[in-house]
């Protein structure tokens, strides 16, 4: 019979479709709705078959089973391909990030045959520097004053702190100071330094009676506080008013909250001094820092002897070899190589060290709560020294400058005032041009982390970095930029300015 047609009839006979079975206790046993039993296995099939059979009819019979499917599948799969054992616990291992790993060395050692059978380099660094400034050259143009300087005001003396060239910033920011405040500078005192560890005075480092004499038109300089104004302070510098100047505040501020106290007392500190200036300054400031940078500070007597013999005889060995007199900074020092946090192929040991010099020089700073040190991400990022493979005192970094600033190449690998500084007078000596190969770390650390790539590749690559730093050899300074590596256009004067108006 057929079940009733529950909508309303329209008329005619036709009857209505069967409904769908319903499902009862005895229709999931395998019974049907006459009662007769349904055998689960076909006929004529082999015991292989039949138990096949048997596990479709149950999968089907029992439909709440395939919840479990894709987990017996996967189960399955593994256990035939036996990646999985059930008694020992799986081990994940994770590659490190491509240039996380220091292998330079790995990587030098795979190269040095071929880099030593290529002959063509020669002919690379003969035509290193291409570029030019709109085929101009760029030449010295600080003016002195010829005049005599107005009655003093007072007199100013700074603490230089920090290493050979955040000093010679104090140095002169301080002279920039003094002109614009009509002071009378005293010589700076060198900050010792727990880091440096140098007891330099300014006289060791730097020929003092030259520096007085270069700015003596512009700005007066003295070796020493007069005794009657030290009276007024028994004789001790603690009790003079020392200011705590902000970094990088303008000249104006200087005006306006330094002056007044300096015609009070006669005699101000400050200290520290270094960065407490802004580079963002009006021509007579930026006029007074090149004077001061580049003609008024020549290093001392036994210092300039032997950095003038260093630069001849490189230059004649140069000129002897028909190669070019090339100077790298590494700043591979502990300081450096502390503070970057980077590892490199020393071991426990090494971390140890490097750990410990983090913990003398910057006590507290590396071991705050919440902060983690990643030294992959930082090596990836182009933040890591390059080591000798890619060495102080003020003293031994005076000599080093003397090296660097008249080299035919300079190669600088870390950031810094060193290099920034080399960059500038190397402008100011060069007709504009730095004449600076600036590598980017972060390719050269995938570079140093690939064992594969070949010297055609590896040195395609650095072609093009030293192609990018000739064409920014010449950049000129824009406001917030240091006068002290971009001294154009505040320093120089453009050859032939005249022919382009």
């Amino acid at each position: 019979m057929h079940a009733k047609n529950r909508l309303p009839s329209s008329g005619h006979n036709t009857p209505s479709p069967p409904s769908s079975p319903f499902r009862s206790p005895r229709y999931r046993h395998g019974r049907s709705f006459k009662g007769a039993r349904i055998s689960p296995f076909p006929p004529c099939r082999s015991p292989a078959h039949r138990l096949a059979w048997l596990f479709l009819f149950v999968l089907v019979r029992r439909q709440g089973i395939f919840l479990f499917a894709p987990l017996i599948y996967i189960s399955g799969m593994l256990l035939y391909m036996g990646t999985v054992s059930f008694d020992a616990t799986p081990i994940i291992t994770q590659r490190p990030a491509p240039g996380a790993v220091y292998r330079s060395p790995q990587l030098y050692a795979k190269l040095r045959p071929e880099m030593d059978a290529d002959n063509s380099s020669a002919d690379a660094i003969s035509t290193i520097w291409k570029k030019s400034y709109k085929g101009d050259k760029w030449r010295p143009c600080v003016n002195k004053s010829s005049g005599g300087l107005p009655e003093s005001n007072g007199y100013i003396y700074v603490e230089a702190n920090g290493g050979l060239n955040q000093q010679r910033t104090s140095i002169c920011n301080a002279v920039a100071v003094a002109g614009c405040l009509n002071a009378t500078l005293v010589i700076p005192n060198f900050h010792y330094h727990s880091i440096w560890k140098d007891p330099s005075k300014f006289r060791d480092i730097y020929d003092e009676e030259y520096f007085i004499s270069t700015l003596a038109n512009d700005v007066q300089v003295v070796d020493k506080i007069p005794e009657y104004i030290m009276e007024r302070f028994d004789h001790n510098l603690t009790n003079v008013y020392n200011f705590r100047v902000k970094a990088w505040s303008s000249i104006q501020y200087y005006k306006d909250a330094v002056l007044p106290k300096l015609l009070e007392e006669k005699l101000i500190r400050i200290s520290p001094f270094a960065n407490r200036l802004s580079f963002d300054a009006p021509p007579p400031v930026q006029r007074l820092r090149c004077l001061a940078n580049y003609e008024a500070l020549h290093f001392s007597g036994p210092i300039l002897t032997l950095g003038e013999t260093l630069v001849t005889r490189m230059k004649e060995q140069s000129a002897n070899s028909g190669g070019k007199y090339v100077s790298v900074h590494l700043r591979f020092e502990e300081d450096m190589v502390a503070f970057s946090c980077c590892v490199f192929d020393g071991g426990e040991q090494e971390k140890e060290d490097m750990k410990a010099a983090r913990e003398r020089g910057w006590k507290g700073k590396f071991t705050k709560p919440g902060r983690v040190i990643r030294p992959g991400a930082i090596r990836i990022n182009g933040k890591c020294p390059l080591t000798p493979l890619e060495n102080f005192s003020s003293r031994m970094a005076a000599i080093d400058y003397t090296v660097c600033v008249h080299s035919e190449v300079f190669v600088t690998t870390q950031g810094g005032n060193f290099p920034h500084f080399l960059m500038g007078h190397r402008r100011y000596l060069f007709g504009g041009h730095s004449k600076t190969i600036r590598p980017d770390k972060r390719k050269l650390a995938l570079l140093f982390d690939n064992p594969k790539i070949g010297w055609k590749s590896f040195k395609r690559q650095m072609l093009n970095m030293r192609s990018h730093s000739d064409s920014k050899g010449y950049e000129l300074k824009r406001p917030n930029d240091s006068t002290y590596t971009f001294p154009c256009p505040d320093c120089l004067c453009r050859t032939n300015k005249s022919k382009d108006k």
